[in-house]
């Protein structure tokens, strides 16, 4: 009698194409529509799988793994993955997996292009023209705020805030960056950056971008102190999660003046924003998109394949997935 293959669950549709790989190895079901998962359908979904590739779209935790008693692995096609409760997943014994490094240029170009949209008030003056406001040239209209030779503050300086570094030594920019750990020197001088303590970052930065992992510890870091100490001719971008900001407090210091435009590609509810933040005109909002190019979101999603058919056992990394959270968890 033939052995039963393992079973795997597609959590999103992505590419057809990289996704038929697993059929190699694995039964696979396949999500075919954009779908908002209740916690009881991702439960049901995992009952009987072996594997599971899913996105940020998709909470897993403790509750939908409960009964999962096959469920070896979770593949998250994704750098960041606060999407799983992963210390409760690692107790069960089950992997898991994410997919950084080959989205960092990408996501660098968008979080320095979302910076300069900001400071640059590009789509307010879209909405204006758009709105048929422009009747003559004005000398005064819709003045920014310079790039070139102003200060960059980068909080988190991993894999994209070294990028985003990178990009700006070619605008002349002082770079300043704030992080967990100080980097080697070597790489400080790579970047061109400072080392400075929390408060002198955001006291001293024109542009301030966010690029740092999220966690319960640092929800609402950016708060109305952290706000109230920064320029009122700055920026803030935020490419990171959107949790790490206090909406509310952001929303006040745009609409009274204290910080001239913030660039958001993330936010706490997502899909859900802020009302007061769609209304305001000195904020560029994007619904999180900083990986969206499409070699990108293709080499992420090749990635989580990778890492799936490698934790269940299969293919030339058999047992050893290249991005295990953390490397010593071992299937079970």
């Amino acid at each position: 009698m033939t052995a039963a293959r393992p079973r795997v669950w597609v959590s999103q549709p992505l590419f057809d194409d990289i996704v038929a790989r697993l059929e190699t190895h694995f039964d696979v079901d396949a999500t075919r529509e954009v779908a908002d998962h209740a916690p009881e359908r991702i439960a049901e979904a995992l009952r009987e799988a072996d594997g599971a590739l899913v996105t940020l779209n998709d909470p897993v935790g403790a509750a939908q793994v409960a009964a999962a008693s096959r469920l070896r692995a979770i593949a998250n096609v994704g750098v960041g993955y606060n999407n799983l409760e992963v210390a409760a997943l690692q107790a069960q014994g089950i992997v898991v997996t994410n997919t950084p490094d080959v989205l960092t240029e990408t996501t660098a170009d968008f979080g320095f292009a979302l910076m300069m949209a900001a400071a640059r008030r590009i789509t307010e003056a879209e909405r204006w023209l758009r709105d048929g406001q422009w009747r003559g040239w004005s000398f005064k209209s819709l003045l920014g705020a310079d790039i070139h030779g102003s200060t960059l503050g980068i909080l988190g300086m991993g894999r994209i805030g070294q990028g985003i570094a990178k990009r700006a030594a070619g605008f002349g920019m002082r770079m300043l960056y704030h992080n967990r750990h100080r980097l080697p020197e070597e790489v400080e001088r790579e970047c061109r950056a400072s080392y400075v303590d929390y408060e002198t970052l955001f006291a001293q930065a024109d542009h301030a971008v966010l690029v740092l992992p999220y966690s319960a510890q640092n929800r609402h870091l950016i708060d109305a102190a952290t706000l109230a100490r920064m320029k009122p001719t700055a920026t803030l971008t935020n490419i990171a999660r959107g949790g790490l900001i206090d909406e509310a407090a952001l929303a006040d210091a745009l609409a009274a003046g204290r910080l001239a435009a913030a660039g958001l590609d993330v936010f706490e509810g997502e899909p859900n924003v802020d009302p007061r933040l769609l209304a305001l005109d000195n904020v560029v909002l994007t619904p999180h998109i900083a990986s969206g190019s499409l070699a990108t979101r293709r080499a992420m999603v090749s990635l989580a394949v990778d890492n799936l058919i490698a934790a269940l056992g299969f293919g030339p990394d058999a047992g050893k997935p290249r991005n295990a959270i953390p490397h010593a968890v071992l299937p079970r």
